[in-house]
């Protein structure tokens, strides 16, 4: 008798809770300085890097990887600023608003970088990217 195999597809799109959208309303309607290069949602930060769900991003590629609702992973973290209610993230090539946090670690794991970052740029360990 063969044996029954599920695989388990991810496709690595999310829906945004009305929370969400909510907030991504504001964060668009708000002026920063500079170019932003998109929103992010439910967001937690990851080896010096933040991960979360994209929306409006200038250039979301050939094959829409960076369409709304994907998950994406930015480059390193060069500066954490806020600026009005939002926080700004700006890594090596890009610019990003963070309308919501990852429940119980968005906030927290922003907090463990700018701890350990300080004023500093530190680059994720290889070991790790």
């Amino acid at each position: 008798m063969s044996e029954i195999s599920t695989v388990a597809v991810d496709l690595h799109v999310k829906r945004y809770s009305d929370f969400d959208l909510l907030r991504i309303a504001k964060a668009v309607s708000q002026e920063y300085e500079g170019l932003i290069t998109a929103y992010l949602v439910n967001v937690h930060i990851h080896a010096c890097s933040a991960v979360g769900v994209v929306f409006g991003h200038l250039c979301p590629g050939p094959h829409q990887r960076l369409a709304d609702g994907r998950l994406i992973r930015t480059s390193d973290i060069q500066s954490v600023t806020k600026e009005g209610r939002f926080w700004v993230l700006t890594t090596v090539n890009s610019k990003y608003v963070i309308a919501t946090f990852r429940r119980d670690v968005g906030r927290r794991s922003l907090r463990e970088f700018m701890r350990i970052a300080g004023d500093r740029y530190i680059p994720t360990p290889s070991r790790l990217q």
